[in-house]
């Protein structure tokens, strides 16, 4: 299955792109993980070029949230594909403070919330946000006041559908009894699988699963390595392949700086895994 719906009319190719890496951050480190999110990227003419030719090649889920870039991340998206063409859907998240370059602080006051979607609608050029996400869980206030202030934005017509991001089965139950959940982003790869349960419960509930940083391999990646042998494909592919045939509604959103890599990532949809390749990378 090469598309999924999500909230039952927004219809995308199941492999998106994470904007994410597309910002900078001061001292330029040279480990790309290490960077902190925190400037629009040096090099904005190519960041603008990838994006465009990731919708030229097909992504139809593009992936950031109003924490990259301190807004920044959203306006190189807009820069880069505004007016959207048919079929493009933008995924954006509030909810995280970016006091400094290492700091990530969950800030889930409802008022914040609004705020935060009101300024991305600006920065995307939009009415409407195609899917508006709770990026992190605030402790310090009730679920229903965090997921409530998404469903006035949803009920007013500025948000189209709602989701949550690294959450717990229990927080996805609760939340779907305040407002529709169509989907949930948590972290989720070859090596790392401590949400299987959250995947499973996504499944059963039609409700988009867009696991990030879903190219780690970690101590599986000399099994993906000899899968993609077998296949005539690259590791990297491989773990976005074991990512489709684990669940039916998982949408891997890989991000990176390379339109050749972001073409290799978007070939995974034609890798069709085995039975025995399949169990051995879950072995």
């Amino acid at each position: 299955m090469r598309e999924l719906t999500i909230g039952g009319d927004l219809t995308v190719r199941r492999i998106g792109y994470g904007a994410m890496r597309l910002a900078d951050g001061p001292g330029r480190p040279a480990d790309p993980a290490a960077v902190p999110i925190w400037s629009p990227p040096a090099d904005r003419d190519g960041a603008i070029a990838l994006l465009r030719h990731a919708v030229e090649a097909g992504v139809q889920l593009i992936d950031t949230a109003d924490a990259y870039a301190l807004g920044g991340n959203e306006e190189l998206i807009a820069e880069a594909l505004h007016p959207y063409r048919d079929g493009v859907a933008i995924a954006t998240k509030v909810g995280v403070l970016r006091p400094s370059p290492t700091e990530w602080v969950p800030l889930g006051h409802p008022d914040y919330l609004r705020q935060q979607a009101e300024l991305g609608l600006r920065r995307l050029g939009v009415e409407r946000i195609d899917l508006l996400q709770l990026h992190r869980v605030d402790p310090a206030y009730p679920l229903a006041d965090q997921v409530g202030a998404l469903r006035r934005l949803q009920e007013e017509g500025k948000v189209r559908h709602i989701g949550l991001s690294e959450v717990t089965v229990e927080q996805l139950k609760e939340a779907a009894g305040i407002a529709p959940i169509a989907s949930v982003q948590n972290v989720y790869n070859l090596a790392a699988r401590q949400h299987e349960e959250v995947v499973d419960h996504a499944a059963a509930e039609g409700m988009a699963f867009l696991p990030f940083f879903p190219i780690a391999m970690g101590a599986r990646l000399d099994a993906a390595a000899r899968v993609a042998e077998e296949v005539g494909a690259t590791p990297s592919q491989v773990a976005l392949a074991w990512l489709l045939r684990r669940s039916p509604t998982l949408l891997p959103i890989p991000g990176t700086t390379s339109i050749a890599h972001l073409d290799e990532n978007l070939a995974a949809l034609d890798i069709e895994l085995t039975d025995d390749q399949f169990a051995r990378l879950n072995a």
